[in-house]
Parts: C-alpha cells; structure tokens; sequence
C-alpha cells in the first residue's frame, strides 16, 4: 500500500472528498424534484438525526484511532497498534448497537420533540419512520470508520479515500433509484420512498467496508496484521483508556457541529410557527438551512475534512517528538490553504447563489432558497477553521480545551439563536438570518478560544496566516467585482437549469481565473502551495504543456 506525505496525503483526502461531496451535491438535483419540499423535509428531519447518533457512536474514531496508530508505530509499538485496532472495533460495536436500539425505541419522541406544534405538513409517524430506516445504518458505518483510521494511522490514505466515494456512489444509487421505483413503479407513499432513500446509508457502508477490509487482507503483513509480532507491554485497559482519551473530544467536536444543525432545525421551526408563518414556508426554510444549503456547501467543507485526514497524524509525530516548529508549521499551513481556497468559494456561491439553487432544486421558492443559501454558504469558511483548530487542539492532547471551545460554541449557537431570529424579523428581515449569523458567531468564539490557547500554552504564533489573510483582500475585491460585473452583462433565465448552468459556469470559471491570476502574480499561491505542486497540478490540466518557473 502506497503511503502519503502531508501534503500529498491532504490532496489525495481532499480529492476524495471533494468527489464524495460532488456527488453528494449532484444527486440531490433529481431526488429533490422526485420528492418536492415536503418530502425533502422529512429526509432532513431523519438525516440530521442519523448524523448526531452516528457522530455520537463514531465520529471520534477514525482519527482517534489515526492517532494512535500513528503514535505506536512511531515508537515501535507494533503488537500495541494491532490490539488498539481490534479493541476499537469491539467497542464500537457495543456503542453502535446501543444507538440503533435507542433510535428504534424513541423514534416517535424524537419526531416529537422536531416538529414539535407544525401542523399541516409531515406527521409524527412519518418522520419516525425514515428515522427507524435510516438507524441500520449505525449498524456498519462506525466499523468502518475504525479501519479507516487504522490505515490513516499508516499514512495510507488512497484506500480509505476511494472507499469514501465508493460509499457515496452505492448510497446515491441506492437514494435514487430506490426512491424511483417506489414513487414511480410500485406507487407507494412519498414517506415510504424516503424510508428506502435514507436505508441508501447502509447499503454503502457494506460496500465501502467490504472494499477496505479486502484491501487490508491483502497486506496483513505490512499492517502488522499477523501474529508474529513482538508482544508489548502496554495492558488492554490503557489502550482502552487512550481511545477513550483520543475519540471523546472529537465526538464533542462533531456532536456539536450536529448539533448546530439539530438545534437551528427545531428553533428556526418552533420560532417560525410562532410568528405565524405557514407549515410549507416553515419546512421549506428549516430543511433548507438545516440540510439542503448545506449540501451544496459540502465541496467547501470538504477542504477541512481533507486537511484533517492528513494534518492529525502528521501533528501527532512532530507533537510526538516535540518539533513545535513543525507543529506551528503545519497548523499554520491547514488556516492558509483554508483561506486562500475558500474565501473565494464561499463569496462566489454566496453571489451566484439564486443561480445555484435554481440548479439544485428548481426555481420554485427561488427567492427563499437563494436567500438562504447566500448567507448559509459564509457558515462553511468559518466551520473549517473551527474543524481545524479543534483537531489541531486533541492532537496536542489539550482534551479541556477542545471541551471548552466546541461547548463556548455551541452555548453561543444555541443561545443567540431564536434572540437572533426575533430581531431580523423585526427589523424587517427573514428570521432564518439570526440563526444563521448565531451559528457563525458560534463557530468563531471556537476559533479564536482555541487559537488563543494554543498560544498561551505553546506559544504557537499565526503571524504567517494573518500576512497571508491581508494579502487576499486584493484577489478577493478584483474578483468580486468581476463577478458583479458578469452578472450585470449575462442574461439569466432563473426558470431553466441549461441557463443557469451557463451563468454559472462561465461567470465561476472567469473568476477564478481572475482570482488565480492575482494570487500567482502576487507569489501568494507559490507560497502556500509549493512550486513542485503547483507544477504537479499544471502537468496534469495542460498535458505537460505548461511549466511553472
């Protein structure tokens, strides 16, 4: 198995992701049509329920266990790193069991407490049937995230990154066609067809963990995987403890990041019946800002989930080996490549962002959806940072502060959120604002409690990202005002998906290229990014044609 370095490591994650993402993205153009507003509110509702008890059973894992692995093989550890692997999957599926039990059991008060006094739209019943579908899927997918991490421990990342889009290409096809033939062939109910939809969950988690555990097969013996390995001292219960110590700060990382979703999911809802806005205007609203925008956000966020997959194994050995250097270093390496990749993603969707949803999900509630999507995008720039930041922290086993930042988040999330609402509406503005301006301040108390403290404690210093900030002013300004200039002089027919892809396309690819240009001419995209890379990207566009000097 082919092993990554940083850099290589983050491109090949980011890779992955970004086509998981993709798909992701692209799929929900002929589901949501299949199902309308109605139906794409009840797969909210499930989807972002399933994603709470999966972080709750899982999440931590992959890199918690990346980071042991990485740790015991550093020092040697070979029979430690094989028992930690093992003692991850039998703990995981004593927690997955329990969550799936959970969510089959109190399905009804889950669906109650969501909906809590909406009327005229989905049903009690409805939404704890897809949540009792989509609950198998806690059944597979935390073993998969075990053996994820122990090949991200090893620096293999090619085989857990391919497994990821073969996850979402079996789930997808499952999503949709699925859906189709229920609606289409059998005619049963919308709520039965986004039972099958969300049940696409564990169809690819089978695929993805049947196409890792074959590759692991192959190469027991370079994974330590076979039992002539010298025995360590190191007793089950500390590996357990040190899983435990690893994965619960990251479950706290991404059970608050659910959670914000969760938690804006029911107040935009309960705030919005309050005012007396109607049940289809409520649902299409709340399942926009609580899944649907945050679908077409996903190549955004994608960027930080690949810096993760690569930058938590990496930090562990420079932490391991105390090269603070190296830690700042690449802390401050994982913010720029943040900065300069998605600053000009998040302002572009954000302008092009009517264009986008007439793309994603039609031009009916065109002016809500884009409205919608044109300030969620901003969430995305700030969530990565937070993600990066956070992992950086349990890297440097500084487990109270990854507590005490994703809790300071979230209480600031939570609290601000209906205040939020109940002041943009009466100032005249959509309610859905507040929450989304609540979940950014949230996200950004994070970051800066955690950027803080591991300044006061390591004395890390951001000087490099805060120049580099400074100098994307420029880029950014000279892009935006080509964009508002290209918007002015191309027609748009928002009610065809051809004319929007279009707009889209030829107004994303001028900026960009403005954006490029300018970074380029000013050395800051060398500076990030390395000239090897550079050259690496550049070969492969323009077939070798192309060199940059």
């Amino acid at each position: 198995m082919k092993k990554s370095g940083f850099l290589e490591g983050t491109i090949i994650a980011t890779s992955a992701i970004v086509i998981t993402k993709i798909l992701g993205m692209l799929y929900v153009i002929p589901f949501y049509a299949m199902i309308g507003v109605q139906g794409s509110a009840l797969y909210a509702y499930a989807y972002n329920i399933y994603v709470i008890f999966l972080d709750i059973s899982s999440a931590g894992l992959p890199i918690a266990m990346s980071k042991i692995i990485k740790e015991y093989n550093t020092l040697g550890m070979m029979d430690a790193k094989v028992r930690a692997y093992r003692l991850g999957k039998k703990i995981i599926g004593f927690v997955s069991i329990a969550a799936f039990i959970v969510l089959m059991v109190f399905a009804e008060n889950i669906a109650s407490i969501i909906l809590g006094e909406l009327e005229g739209g989905n049903t009690i019943n409805d939404v704890a049937f897809v949540i009792r579908c989509v609950s198998f899927a806690i059944l597979v997918i935390p073993f998969l995230s075990v053996s994820k991490g122990y090949l991200q421990g090893h620096n293999i990342i090619n085989v857990s990154s391919i497994s990821q889009v073969i996850e979402q290409a079996v789930r997808i096809a499952v999503i949709l066609g699925g859906s189709y033939l229920a609606l289409n062939v059998f005619h049963l109910s919308l709520t039965n067809s986004v039972g099958i939809a969300v049940f696409g969950a564990f169809a690819g988690g089978i695929a993805a963990i049947l196409y890792i555990l074959a590759n692991m097969r192959r190469h027991k013996k370079e994974l330590s995987l076979t039992t002539d390995v010298k025995k360590d001292a190191i007793s089950n219960k500390e590996i357990i403890k040190k899983i435990a110590t690893y994965a619960i700060p990251f479950i706290v990382i991404d059970v608050a990041v659910s959670l914000y979703s969760f938690v804006d999911m029911v107040l935009i809802s309960r705030t919005m019946t309050s005012l007396g806005f109607d049940a289809h205007t409520t649902e299409f609203i709340t399942s926009s800002v609580a899944t649907w925008s945050g679908k077409i956000s996903m190549v955004v966020n994608a960027i930080a989930m690949g810096l993760t997959v690569s930058l938590i194994p990496n930090i562990v050995e420079a932490f391991t080996l105390k090269k603070w250097n190296l830690v700042e270093s690449r802390l401050n390496k994982a913010i720029q490549i943040i900065l300069i990749t998605c600053i000009p993603m998040v302002i572009g969707i954000s302008l092009l962002a009517k264009a986008i949803w007439s793309i994603f999900y039609g031009y009916e509630d065109i002016e809500l959806g884009g409205l919608v999507l044109s300030f969620y995008i901003f969430i995305s720039l700030f969530f990565n940072l937070y993600m990066v930041t956070s992992s950086t922290l349990q890297s440097l086993n500084k487990f109270k502060s990854v507590y005490l930042t994703s809790l300071l988040g979230y209480i600031t999330n939570a609290v601000l959120d209906v205040p939020l609402m109940l002041l943009m509406h009466s100032l005249g503005f959509e309610p859905f604002i507040g929450a989304i301006l609540a979940s950014i301040l949230g996200y950004s108390f994070s970051v800066v409690t955690a950027m803080y403290v591991m300044r006061k404690d390591h004395k890390l210093s951001y000087k490099s990202s805060f120049k580099m900030l400074g100098k994307l002013i420029l880029p950014t300004l000279i892009m935006t005002v080509v964009v508002l200039i290209l918007k002015a002089i191309i027609p748009l027919d928002i009610t065809s998906k051809f004319s929007c892809i279009l707009y889209v396309a030829i107004i994303s690819i001028l900026g960009a290229i403005t954006y490029l240009f300018v970074t380029y001419k000013q050395g800051t995209l060398m500076t990030v990014f390395g000239k090897e890379y550079l050259n690496k990207i550049m070969k492969k566009i323009t077939f070798g044609k192309v060199q940059i000097k």
